[in-house]
């Protein structure tokens, strides 16, 4: 399942969640096919300034990051670099809608592939 972790500065995420909820999922959604929107997971997570360090001090203005769990699989196919391409481009395109023009240089997306057997849910291992 595609899942979702977005850090931001509690201050620009308040009062935004809905809608970058929303508009992740889209996201996914215009590359895996509307058969995955019920499976995304978006989880937020809201740091005060102070918890947040860029070069060794506290950051100033940091732009939000996500880490994107994803089969391992899918690193593994003919168009897996369109694929990466679309939804980095895609993820960032969202938080941007909600975050504003000012983020988007420094917006990271990290695709994270996890192997078949290597996750679980409800206390079964998931294997495919």
């Amino acid at each position: 399942m595609p899942h979702l972790s977005v850090h931001a500065l509690e201050s620009d995420l308040a009062g935004r969640e809905t809608t970058l909820i929303e508009k992740l999922t889209e996201a996914v959604v215009a590359v895996y096919g509307e058969w995955a929107r019920g499976i995304v997971v978006v989880q937020l997570f809201g740091l005060p300034p102070h918890r947040w360090g860029i070069g060794g001090a506290p950051a100033v203005a940091p732009s939000p990051s996500v880490t994107f769990g994803i089969k391992e699989a899918a690193f593994g196919r003919p168009d897996a670099d369109e694929i990466v391409a679309r939804l980095v481009s895609g993820v960032t395109d969202a938080v941007v809608d909600v975050f504003g023009e000012r983020v988007r240089a420094g917006v990271t997306v990290e695709l994270v592939g996890t192997r078949a057997g290597r996750s679980g849910v409800g206390g079964v291992v998931v294997t495919s």
